[in-house]
């Protein structure tokens, strides 16, 4: 039976902050608590990460409420817990490569927050150690972002060009939050 394990990247009420602008996805919230529950439901291992910011102002600095986990992930018993600085969920306060390779996963579901932020960057990671990666993209929302040229791409926009980037470039396979489910094998967590 094959072990899937399901990586939630930041979904922390610091993300509902009007700091980042406006956002898309407003059905990512109740997709995130899908694959939750259905990881749980299979005994899958459920891996939740934090964005501890270093940035002055930042919704997200560790001891502001915003740092908080959002309710969706209300419940949840991760089998893994921690924080990172930096856009890669592999390079946290945990080697998260090396927890995985003890348990022998190699498989990974990414959803969370944002899209074309810590969600590709930890996804295309991933894939570049080897392992089989889905990205649910409908379990992820990102902000309207201003280029080095002052125009703005929306939301939508830097969401089609994360999917069109992860799956024309072959680092994971870009996917649903219902095709996660479909794909998921019931199984022991492997905990600890």
């Amino acid at each position: 039976m094959t072990t899937t394990a399901l990586l939630m990247i930041d979904v922390q009420r610091g993300l509902d902050d009007p700091y980042w602008g406006p956002r898309n996805n407003p059905d990512a919230e109740s997709n995130i608590r899908a694959l939750l529950d259905g990881w749980a439901d299979a005994g899958q291992p459920i891996v939740l990460v934090r964005h501890d910011s270093v940035t002055e102002g930042s919704p997200l600095v560790p001891g502001k409420p915003g740092n908080a986990f959002k309710p969706e992930l209300d419940g949840a018993r991760p089998d893994l817990l921690f924080g990172k600085s930096v856009s890669s969920a592999f390079h946290g306060e945990v080697d998260l490569h090396a927890w995985l390779t003890r348990r022998g996963i190699d498989r990974l579901v990414l959803a969370g927050i944002q899209t074309n932020m810590c969600v590709e960057t930890s996804a295309r990671v991933a894939g570049s150690l080897g392992y089989d990666v889905r990205v649910a993209l409908d379990a992820t929302y990102t902000f309207d972002l201003e280029g080095p040229d002052g125009t703005v791409m929306t939301a939508d926009e830097l969401t089609r060009a994360t999917a069109t980037t992860l799956h024309g470039g072959g680092f994971v396979k870009v996917t649903t939050t219902a095709a996660a489910l479909a794909e998921l094998s019931p199984g022991r967590s492997p905990r600890g």
